[in-house]
């Protein structure tokens, strides 16, 4: 298989690959040829005005473990509508995350970003698709991710479909924070990530996708999480991330936390709800 390498010197274009998801067939493949495909952004540099607006939607600086994913999302895009990639964009789902910090980023460095594609399973309800993004000064790497995508169908696979990881368990998790969610703010976080399905700005095509009206990004909804809770800004650590359901804007939401020895686990649920929306582990221990 040949190995196709896009390379960006600016952020990738939302436009560009926002077409090219519109233009895709919706149609799922019984059996997915994945390309070897890798999307590189070079001369990144940490900080700046879009640090800033992202401070303004989270309350978290650019050292939080969360920040380079919001920033190099526009680069996962652009893998999931690449017309190599066999998959509709339309019918991804992201429902989980590993971000892992192994070191401080640097402000006056000058970053490569690169999104690849990683393992694939055939699950009980349809397919699962990891994108590894890394994001390195040169040779070693400052920070990385594993963000899973799920698609619902049928796949053809040889063996039994796998078991995909759990969620901590929070039933002696206590309360750390209630709090009312923003009323709005979709379009500035989109600009933010590149994401911008209208799930998360127009109640109206929200309700078209069985949602009661529109929601955050899970990114966002994160990030809120993380400003409540004390998890360091510098030091090595891994987040992992189960996105199960949407944060809705303009409604109260309830945090809650359990401290282990070497983990904090957490979970964000709308008031009312005794379902984690979104579900979160804090080690200090990254490999």
């Amino acid at each position: 298989m040949t190995r196709v390498i896009v390379e960006h010197r600016r952020p990738p274009s939302a436009f560009a690959f926002m077409a090219r998801a519109f233009l895709r067939s919706p149609r799922l493949p019984k059996q997915p040829e994945l390309p070897d495909l890798v999307e590189r952004w070079t001369g990144v540099r940490i900080g700046g005005e879009h640090e800033a607006r992202f401070r303004e939607a989270t309350g978290r600086e650019a050292g939080c473990v969360l920040y380079p994913h919001v920033l190099g999302f526009r680069l996962q895009l652009a893998v999931l509508t690449h017309p190599a990639f066999p998959l509709p964009l339309w019918n991804a789902l992201q429902i989980r995350n590993r971000l892992v910090r192994h070191l401080p980023l640097d402000r006056n460095a000058e970053y490569a970003f690169e999104t690849s594609i990683g393992g694939r399973r055939v699950v009980e309800k349809g397919l699962e698709v990891d994108l590894h993004t890394r994001l390195s000064p040169g040779g070693d790497c400052d920070w990385e991710s594993v963000v899973t995508y799920f698609y619902r169908g049928r796949f053809d696979q040889p063996s039994a479909p796998v078991t995909p990881p759990a969620s901590p368990d929070l039933s002696a998790a206590s309360t750390v924070a209630a709090f009312r969610t923003p009323k709005s703010g979709g379009l500035a976080f989109g600009g933010l990530t590149g994401d911008y399905n209208g799930i998360h700005l127009w109640s109206p095509y929200a309700r078209g996708f069985g949602f009661k009206s529109a929601f955050m990004h899970p990114q966002r909804a994160v990030g809120l999480c993380l400003a409540h809770l004390e998890i360091p800004e510098r030091e090595a650590g891994a987040l992992a991330l189960w996105i199960k359901g949407p944060i809705f804007y303009d409604t109260d939401v309830i945090l809650s936390a359990v401290q282990e020895p070497d983990n904090m686990h957490f979970g964000l649920s709308l008031a009312g709800d005794p379902r984690h929306a979104i579900v979160g582990s804090w080690s200090a221990a990254a490999p």
